[in-house]
């Protein structure tokens, strides 16, 4: 438990770091995380006996600051495009191709690299404020949904949320969760509207959207908990690696952060596109 708290003071830390740069700094910064975690990934899915075509993941990782750099949110699309292109044609063209190789190769493009690009896409956002804002969301609401799950699912027990993915979850913990969640969300919009100047208020996100935020946040990092449970079930391993003295693995710490960095994506596009 010792060290486990060291740890996390230390990710902490870093992660207030990161926050108070932002820009390219904090781009660069995620991009190392997701390489890492993407390589956790390739590896657990090797290990279960796919043949996942890695190269354009890799490319396409390197290459989105620059090019979301130079072309803004645009970027993401034909990145992604045509990153599932060349993945799908280096599956085809082999001398033995088989569907599953196909479908275990994007995965990690769409459970890693997708998130990675809409973290690189609100590295961008000008002014300085509004982006600490949106990374903040992206970074407390999970964290603080982690932690209201793991204590009031610790306390209370009950029912399990979902037995065939993860048997310790429970539907006590899921509701403690997007309470955690919630309440994360609203903190940092009360936060970023005390210590932001006025003139930044319209591009802030106001109090019933930080709400919905919070919710549908919630509702993604615990989905995205799951999923990477579910690979791991799927690869027949108990941890994708161990990276960190007591908390295992990059996976283990950007599973919820990843599904989060959707939402957080979806909503700068939708309110301020």
């Amino acid at each position: 438990m010792l060290q486990r708290t060291i740890t996390a003071s230390f990710m902490v830390a870093f992660a207030l770091l990161l926050l108070y740069f932002g820009g390219t700094f904090f781009a660069v910064a995620a991009i190392v995380c997701f390489i890492i975690a993407l390589r956790e990934e390739y590896h657990a899915l090797t290990v279960a006996g796919h043949r996942p075509v890695q190269w354009p993941t890799w490319v396409a990782m390197i290459v989105c600051i620059p090019m979301s750099t130079l072309l803004g949110r645009s970027a993401i699309i034909p990145i992604l495009a045509i990153t599932c292109l060349l993945t799908i044609a280096c599956v085809i063209f082999r001398q033995d191709p088989h569907l599953e190789d196909a479908l275990m190769s994007l995965l990690p493009l769409f459970s890693i690299l997708l998130p990675g690009l809409c973290i690189v896409s609100l590295s961008l956002i000008e002014p300085l404020s509004v982006q600490r804002t949106l990374i903040a969301l992206f970074i407390v609401v999970p964290v603080l949904g982690d932690t209201f799950a793991y204590f009031v699912g610790s306390h209370y027990g009950g029912k399990k949320l979902c037995p065939s993915v993860s048997p310790n979850k429970t539907v006590s913990g899921a509701i403690g969760g997007l309470i955690g969640s919630v309440l994360g969300s609203l903190i940092v919009c009360g936060i970023s509207f005390a210590i932001c100047a006025p003139t930044t208020y319209p591009m802030l996100p106001t109090w019933w959207q930080c709400l919905l935020i919070g919710f549908f946040g919630g509702l993604a990092e615990q989905l995205g908990d799951l999923f990477a449970s579910l690979i791991k079930r799927h690869c027949n391993i108990k941890d994708f690696s161990n990276l960190f003295p007591g908390h295992v693995c990059m996976m283990e710490r950007l599973d919820s952060l990843l599904f989060m960095a959707l939402v957080v994506y979806v909503f700068r596009t939708l309110f301020y596109a």
